[in-house]
């Protein structure tokens, strides 16, 4: 076989589909709008703070003295 020439030769169908593979392109979509704090982040931070004033405000009526 010449060197110039391809190793296989192209055959089309007569009968019958055709299908041609193109080559992946990239395909652009709209940016996602991701949160900064997750939702479960967000209730935690509020447990922790509301946590954090009560330790503040002392313990509550009813409550026996804590000992040293």
């Amino acid at each position: 076989m010449p060197e110039g020439k391809a190793a296989f030769r192209e055959v089309l169908p007569k009968q019958g589909q055709l299908s041609v593979e193109d080559a992946a392109a990239m395909v652009l979509c709209k940016p996602k709008v991701l949160p900064l704090k997750s939702v479960s982040l967000e209730k935690l931070e509020k447990l922790q703070q509301a946590a954090m004033e009560a330790a503040r405000a002392g313990p509550p009526e009813g409550a026996p003295p804590s000992r040293p």
